[in-house]
């Protein structure tokens, strides 16, 4: 949505520079177009938001993973495919599983930086449900507001009991699912059941 009302802007302003700086009139057969279209295209983007389908069985499903935590959970190192192990699992129950990471989760796992998009590659999961939070931030406020806004439980060992406050629900029974290795073997404790179809 960001990008068409910056586009709009943009030809906004160009019309007014070609209407008000001598000189610039010219201009204006260029930046009237863009501002047409870019008044379409953020129509569009409204109209398809305004159209949403209704929430779907994996939309009702959703269910968090913390994923600055649980890459940790096979031999206390960070490794992508123990990731992919719980999301697989978590799928295999019918869940849909998002990930949302701590800023450096990029540098632990591949030695530098990664948005949102290459973790999502990592994982197989569209880029819509993973979330690397932006750098000097903890990724822990963002991870509990979106647990709450989509009311999902969190895979994680992490208690957030310095959270507590002002996240009372994470105290809820199912709202923070532990989870782990034993003998090479993925666990995960309390997993609330999938809303059926």
């Amino acid at each position: 949505m960001g990008v068409p009302v910056l586009l709009l802007i943009l030809s906004l302003v160009g019309v007014a520079v070609a209407l008000i700086l001598p000189g610039y009139g010219d201009f204006i057969l260029l930046a009237a177009p863009c501002t047409i279209a870019a008044l379409v295209v953020l129509l569009r983007a409204l109209f398809a938001r305004i159209k949403a389908p209704p929430e779907s069985e994996a939309e009702q499903n959703r269910i968090l993973i913390d994923g600055s935590n649980v890459m940790h959970w096979k031999d206390n190192t960070p490794q992508i495919a123990t990731l992919r192990e719980v999301i697989g699992h978590l799928r295999g129950l019918g869940f849909s599983p998002g990930v949302v990471f701590d800023a450096n989760a990029g540098y632990l796992l591949k030695g530098k930086y990664k948005h949102d998009d290459a973790m999502a590659k990592y994982l197989g999961l569209a880029e819509d449900w993973v979330m690397v939070v932006p750098k000097g931030t903890i990724a822990d406020s963002y991870l509990l507001t979106v647990a709450r806004d989509v009311g999902a439980p969190i895979v994680t060992n992490d208690r957030y009991r310095d959270w507590a406050g002002e996240y009372p629900e994470i105290a809820e029974p199912g709202r923070l699912i532990r989870g782990g290795y034993r003998d090479g073997v993925l666990w995960l404790d309390d997993i609330p059941a999938p809303v059926p179809a």
